[in-house]
């Protein structure tokens, strides 16, 4: 199967909705499965060994079509790789560039660059995707409502259509997808990537590990974040028990 991938879910599907939905199908939406994730909640953090496998997922399935463009090689250094895996990672990717003699060339990667686009222009993206440009995953689950729970519920929700239901050609029925039809095939399958840890990469799996991928590259900054307020609440904790104790003993003639 070619691995158009996350385009099925986010190029056909998730771009292209208005297109397949009729108010009355809307309006039998079913609710998104909720997952724990481990960055939820004010003192929640990434899972650092689920967003390398699903930094796998990505490179080895959905950049095939998804670009990340806002994402550099360097990043990745937030989900745990070593410097040498990164720069191993970026020299394993050409990078176009002009030579000294004008001409257009290429070179190895570096860490600084962003990750290439699978395509070189939105037209060439449109033309492999049935007229649907692939959206850029940088910033993607920030982008659609219900999050996480939005990415992995549409990841995980290709099932068998009622029975005596028609699916016109090209479409493919998704229980949470709104309207249930969607423009592209199912984007994971079981045992698509080989992970290095040995986890077993069920759909479910693969599914929970690329969201996890994406949330971070959406918030990076999002445990240094949630650091800094905790900092902020227990320095204005402090300060209230100082005022408190300043006031006590200002006023405690007064009072007495």
């Amino acid at each position: 199967m070619r691995p158009f991938i996350l385009a099925s879910l986010l190029a056909g599907g998730l771009v292209a909705s208005a297109v397949v939905l009729p108010r009355s199908a809307q309006a039998q939406e079913t609710a998104l499965p909720h997952v724990n994730w481990s960055f939820e909640g004010p003192f929640g953090t990434y899972d650092r060994a689920a967003a390398q496998r699903g930094y796998q997922v990505y490179k080895e399935v959905c950049s095939a079509c998804h670009s990340m463009q806002y994402v550099h090689f360097r990043d990745l250094a937030g989900i745990g790789l070593s410097p040498a895996q990164i720069k191993a990672l970026a020299a394993s990717v050409d990078v176009p560039t002009i030579k000294a003699d004008g001409s257009a060339g290429t070179r190895p990667g570096l860490p600084s660059d962003a990750f290439p686009s699978p395509f070189p222009n939105p037209e060439a993206a449109a033309a492999a995707n049935n007229g649907a440009i692939p959206p850029d995953q940088s910033q993607l689950l920030d982008a659609r409502a219900g999050g996480a729970d939005y990415i992995y519920a549409i990841l995980t929700g290709y099932v068998k259509p009622p029975v005596g239901m028609h699916i016109a050609p090209g479409l493919y029925y998704n229980k949470y997808f709104p309207g249930h039809l969607i423009h592209m095939p199912q984007p994971l399958q079981a045992d698509q990537v080989t992970y290095a840890d040995g986890t077993k990469a069920t759909i479910d799996q693969e599914a929970k590990d690329v969201t996890t991928f994406l949330a971070f590259v959406s918030n990076p900054e999002m445990e240094a974040r949630k650091r800094m307020g905790v900092h902020i609440v227990l320095f204005l904790a402090l300060l209230v028990g100082v005022t408190y104790a300043a006031k006590r003993k200002v006023w405690a003639d007064v009072e007495h």
